[in-house]
């Protein structure tokens, strides 16, 4: 945020002077504006590149807070230009960063402090909550930057950060509700902040553009990266993908037209150039980084592994056999339960478990979800699967959310049954339960596979088996893991391999030699 920002700002504006020819003015005003990274680019581009916790825990804390901050150093810059005839032009600027502060500082936590005692003690309904979170975030906006102008996005950024760190106060539903809004709003603020972006301002600025947005990418980000994390605990492979991700978003954006307005105004002719050299490190930026970030994070060693692994919410007799089936295919399988003997006998069967209540604060703070993808239901209590379903859905979408229907589910009236979507997809079949696969395997019923061709079809081999055979899985040539489900569409072809539940077949009896 300091020292990273400041190697950022030196070495941007050298190189926008040099390189582009732009007066010293308007190359400061460009660096403050090209220190932003920003949430909007940085989060999507985390969940597609999936770095380890740790670089991602600082590009997102990055991108939150370097936002307002670089917002006010552009208006410290922008101050100091408009005041450097007088002699205290510095002082001027300091004076006027320091209120900015202040009165976003303060304003931010009250009024997050005054939303979260809200929201916690339910003065407002619920269904109220989203509408006056959003009336709140643009009255203390609107407030702050009455009080003390650009205070704004300080303000709100720090209510925010008041407001999630709050004890006892739920911010899921407007966590939700405001990615909702991000996407409507950021998209078509970028095509209206695009249309100001002369072409003809593009081509005149050749290929020197393609030299600063290099000097931006390799010279500038690693170089502050450096100096930032001096005697940190992050390894090398760590700082040189954080050297390598740092988009530009909205911010810089509506930062660049908003003072492009005001440096034309105030008769600086240069100032066109700021939205569309701001728009090239933006594009350059985002495609570049877009393109290359997850391989480099591979190559660098500090990505986590793809999510294809389970969650498996039991570590029961059923459960265990599923695992271990799973585990064949070199898929992580995490079994959590409360009942120690299932806990036990998992671990001396050789699974990871976690033993405990998954919908606990505990589990939320100790479960590692890393690697995992997918979420398997396979329990006889119907309401911690449902709870567990409902939990575990934001993590993994509800496709990829799996429930084994109980015995009291399917006898029970409609009345009396969960409806369909707090419950995800039904596994196997509409009238396999809990107990009943539990009397299959107590019956010595085995899961068996077998491989598909041309000549003999999935429907040939239901057809061979009979009822008694139960498809769990299919495995597509491509070695991906298929889950069958109720009503589902799922039709293995020639080269997969089927994973079912069967009864084997009662051994003949040994003929007793004759006495003759």
């Amino acid at each position: 945020m300091t020292i990273g920002a400041f190697w950022h700002f030196l070495i941007a504006s050298v190189a926008c002077h040099v390189l582009i020819g732009l007066e010293w003015k308007i190359s400061f005003v460009f660096a403050a504006i090209t220190v932003v990274t920003g949430p909007t680019v940085i989060v999507p581009l985390l969940r597609s590149v999936r770095p380890t916790a740790k670089v991602s825990n600082v590009l997102r804390w990055e991108g939150i807070v370097i936002d307002p901050l670089g917002a006010l150093l552009v208006v410290m810059v922008y101050e100091f230009m408009v005041v450097d005839v007088q002699s205290d032009a510095l002082g001027h600027s300091m004076a006027v960063f320091f209120k900015l502060v202040c009165v976003g500082s303060v304003l931010g936590g009250l009024g997050g402090w005054l939303l979260g005692i809200i929201l916690r003690r339910h003065w407002l309904p619920e269904y109220l909550h989203n509408l006056a979170t959003l009336a709140m975030v643009i009255g203390l906006f609107s407030l702050s930057n009455l009080i003390e102008h650009e205070s704004g996005l300080l303000a709100v950024t720090v209510m925010g950060i008041w407001l999630a760190n709050m004890p006892r106060v739920q911010v899921q539903d407007i966590l939700n509700f405001k990615e909702n809004l991000s996407v409507l709003f950021i998209s078509a603020l970028f095509i209206v902040l695009a249309a100001r972006v002369d072409l003809n301002d593009l081509k005149s600025l050749g290929l020197p553009i393609l030299a600063l947005l290099a000097i931006i990418q390799f010279v500038s980000r690693p170089v502050g990266v450096f100096f930032s994390t001096l005697k940190s605990s992050l390894s090398w492979n760590e700082r040189a993908l954080l050297a390598w991700i740092a988009p530009r978003g909205i911010v810089a954006a509506a930062i660049s037209a908003l003072f492009a307005i005001k440096l034309t105004e105030d008769g600086i002719e240069e100032a066109s150039y700021l939205v569309p050299l701001t728009f090239s490190v933006i594009i350059g930026t985002v495609v570049w980084q877009s393109l290359t970030s997850r391989w480099v994070a591979g190559w660098l060693g500090v990505s986590e592994p793809e999510p294809k692994g389970f969650l498996m919410i039991g570590a029961n007799p059923v459960a265990r056999a599923i695992a271990g089936l799973l585990t064949q295919y070199d898929y992580r399988v995490l079994l959590v339960d409360t009942n120690w003997e299932h806990i036990r006998a998992s671990r001396m069967e050789g699974f990871e478990v976690f033993y405990g209540n998954p919908i606990s604060e505990y589990a939320d703070r100790k479960l590692d979800l890393v690697g995992l993808g997918r979420m398997l239901a396979i329990s006889p209590q119907r309401d911690l699967s449902v709870l567990a379903t409902w939990r575990y859905r934001h993590e993994f979408g509800r496709n990829n959310i799996f429930s084994l229907q109980t015995l009291e589910e399917v006898s029970s009236s409609e009345k009396h049954q969960v409806a369909e979507d707090r419950k995800g997809q039904v596994l196997f079949d509409e009238n396999i339960t809990y107990s009943s696969l539990l009397k299959k395997i107590n019956s010595g019923a085995q899961i068996k596979k077998t491989k598909l061709s041309e000549a003999f079809t999935f429907a040939d081999l239901k057809e061979k088996h009979g009822d008694e055979y139960l498809p769990l899985f299919a495995v597509d040539p491509q070695e991906r893991m298929h889950i069958f489900v109720k009503g589902g569409q799922l039709d293995p072809g020639p080269g997969w391999s089927i994973l079912a539940l069967t009864i084997p077949e009662p051994a003949l009896p040994e003929s007793k030699p004759s006495n003759s």
